[in-house]
């Protein structure tokens, strides 16, 4: 066993699991009584720069002024979000903002389902000229050519409007404006995000020292704190639940969208946006943009990301932080409510799933070394 697997290994038999200390996942299309989303059923247009809005739940301490609320790493563990207390079931999400500069922090805005369908955003600090997209499926990679860069002058020094429309038929990235990518549903190979998503961004180190080596190196660190601190702004969004009603629920297991219901409302599909415009993508992101290291499916083994921030945890509208685990520690490390890093409390002897995964993560090293979703 090389050192990497034996760190794995050791790291694993001390640290707890993290079930106790954030709220338990529940994936409906793996699990019955999950609770319904509660639906945005309308359009939102926040301004933050006039002050926090109820329609999030802060984790990691963001800060408000005439700017618009701030995301800042200032030292290893800080790790500030806001999560919507809302889903949209396909719709338009529209943010204006300013990623953090510095090697090895990372911006990120993502929409992302109880089942695990994803889109993202991610920004890296050391490239002020660059944005990277990325989509997933039910939380699975089984192949490793979906992030794509595309070019931005001046991401950090200056406000930008990145624009995710996602239909029944496909997703359309824009910045400012402009058509970046197009992904069409047919093109997915059966992976297309359709599952009512909450929207979540936020600010982390991916580059901090204590990380994994393919976390770092995507992440483009090292970070050095020293050289802080570094604050990603978001001056507002707008959003637009293309379907109405209260509540989302699903209907089924199969995870499409013709098995989402609507409660007092309607799922409306957003009807077809082709843009014969998007340009080709010509540029990939080795890593696949956020490393979920050992978190995604990769074919009949199942396991729910831990990787912070963006954690699909239940799918009640409490309003205090949520513990969660930050990129790079495993399960039983947690980020508390203020942000920091948090050792496990007990360490009881690791389960079967537990032992399978670390197999397979082994088995898989090299992708692992490179920072790429198991």
């Amino acid at each position: 066993m090389n050192l990497t697997c034996l760190r794995l290994v050791t790291l694993a038999l001390f640290l707890n699991s993290v079930s106790a200390q954030t709220y338990s996942n529940c994936n409906p299309i793996q699990q019955s009584g999950c609770p319904p989303d509660s639906a945005l059923g309308t359009s939102a247009n926040i301004d933050f720069s006039h002050g926090a809005s109820d329609s999030f739940t802060s984790q990691g301490n963001p800060t408000y002024d005439s700017n618009g609320v701030s995301f800042t790493v200032a030292r290893s563990g800080d790790a500030p979000q806001l999560t919507s207390k809302w889903y949209i079931m396909f719709g338009k999400v529209e943010v204006v903002m300013k990623a953090a500069p510095g090697a090895g922090i990372v911006s990120s805005s993502v929409l992302q389902s109880d089942d695990l369908d994803e889109i993202d955003w991610e920004w890296l600090g050391a490239q002020d000229n660059q944005v990277q997209s990325n989509y997933f499926g039910k939380g699975q990679t089984t192949t490793y050519d979906r992030a794509a860069v595309h070019a931005v002058v001046g991401t950090h020094d200056g406000f930008h409007k990145y624009t995710v429309d996602w239909t029944s038929t496909q997703v359309v990235w824009q910045v400012d404006g402009t058509t970046v990518r197009v992904l069409q549903a047919t093109d997915a190979r059966g992976q297309f995000p359709q599952t009512p998503m909450r929207f979540k961004f936020g600010a982390w180190s991916g580059g901090d020292p204590s990380n994994p080596a393919g976390t770092v190196a995507w992440a483009q660190g090292p970070t050095s704190y020293a050289s802080g601190p570094y604050t990603m702004v978001v001056r507002s969004i707008a959003v637009t639940d293309y379907s109405t009603g209260t509540q989302y629920t699903y209907s089924g297991t199969s995870g499409n969208w013709q098995d989402i219901v609507a409660v007092g409302g309607k799922v409306n599909s957003g009807g077809s946006r082709t843009n014969s415009a998007a340009p080709a993508i010509t540029s990939t992101s080795n890593g696949n943009v956020v490393p979920f290291d050992s978190t995604h499916n990769s074919g009949s083994t199942y396991s729910t990301p831990s990787v912070y921030p963006w954690v699909a945890g239940s799918t009640t509208l409490a309003t205090s932080a949520v513990a969660t685990n930050y990129p790079g520690l495993p399960s039983g490390w947690t980020v508390n409510s203020s942000g920091k890093v948090v050792p496990p409390s007990a360490a009881p002897s690791v389960d079967v799933p537990t032992r399978l995964m670390m197999l397979v993560t082994c088995g898989l090293i090299s992708g692992f070394a490179l920072g790429i979703r198991l």
